[in-house]
């Protein structure tokens, strides 16, 4: 995918959430992995270490007590899961999202058929347990899989008008 002068702010914008995409995929993987060899206490007590000074400097500050409060709730069975999560969710990013870029046509429905799923998998956590975060970063998804159904489309149909020695080249 590339951006030029003729693109209009919703391609910009979709090249610009795709890029987001990849770097929060990235991001979960590196976490997720943190996540299967660090303990509890390990993110415990680094959880404390990071947010001493700000709980000493300001002992209300909301950010540093909801880390130490979640730290604390960790246990094995909840940091697995979390790791798991985290690789699973990053690596079809990851893998999804680079194709996507390189504007491969079979990539888009498998990248909306997986975001389509996290979605109703972070609804429904948004029943059960609501966040403010969770909740942007749905709307978020639900902003992406438009961009997406929308680009494919476009190119779904510029391949079917004629595709043109680049755009044959760019599926391959």
């Amino acid at each position: 995918m590339r951006i030029s002068s003729g693109d209009t702010l919703l391609d910009r914008t979709f090249f610009v959430s795709l890029m987001l995409k990849l770097a929060d995929g990235v991001l979960e993987l590196v976490g997720g992995a943190a996540l299967l060899v660090l303990s509890p206490l390990q993110i415990r007590t680094a959880v404390a270490a990071v947010t001493r000074g700000e709980l000493t400097e300001d002992p209300n500050d909301l950010v540093a007590n909801l880390l130490v409060r979640y730290a604390g709730q960790l246990n094995v069975s909840l940091t697995t899961f979390g790791a798991w999560y985290l690789l699973v969710h990053g690596v079809v990013k990851v893998m999804l999202v680079a194709p996507v870029l390189r504007d491969h046509l079979w990539a888009y429905p498998w990248l909306i058929g997986f975001l389509v799923a996290f979605i109703g998998y972070q609804s429904y956590e948004l029943v059960v347990h609501f966040s403010w975060g969770l909740l942007l970063l749905t709307l978020f998804d639900v902003f992406i899989v438009y961009l997406t159904l929308r680009e494919y489309r476009r190119h779904k149909a510029l391949r079917q008008s004629g595709p043109s020695t680049s755009s044959a080249a760019a599926e391959s």
